[in-house]
């Protein structure tokens, strides 16, 4: 009985753990917490600057395969995933849930963006 107990809750850990390992799922499940609903893919709130640079990236990386420019895209999208993080971070510790959920969205597209990469980087 103890071994089963243990092994029910040991899934239940682990899917804990790879919550709060990343960024944005720990992000999304601190807003659950409190109640606030993640921004959908449908809510066209991001910003003109923001949009153009998700789409010159995905421009990049719908090109044929040069390792130069996945290299720099690779270092372009670690950048902002940080800087990303670092704001909302900051905008959960100000209790600024809002912003915290625009910057959730934001890093939303750029683990897409990254997603994009991984994919493409894989020899076919």
């Amino acid at each position: 009985r103890e071994q089963r107990y243990s092994e029910q809750h040991s899934s239940l850990i682990n899917k804990a753990y790879r919550t709060l390992l990343n960024p944005l799922s720990r992000g999304l499940y601190l807003l659950e917490l409190n109640g606030v609903e993640p921004a959908q893919e449908t809510d066209c709130d991001a910003d003109p600057v923001f949009l153009t640079e998700i789409m010159e990236i995905n421009e990049k990386l719908a090109e044929p395969g040069n390792e130069d420019i996945l290299e720099e895209t690779e270092t372009l999208i670690k950048v902002k995933q940080e800087e990303l993080t670092k704001e909302v971070t900051t905008a959960f510790e100000r209790g600024d849930l809002q912003e915290a959920k625009k910057l959730l969205a934001k890093m939303k597209y750029f683990a897409n963006l990254e997603d994009k990469l991984k994919n493409k980087k894989i020899p076919s």
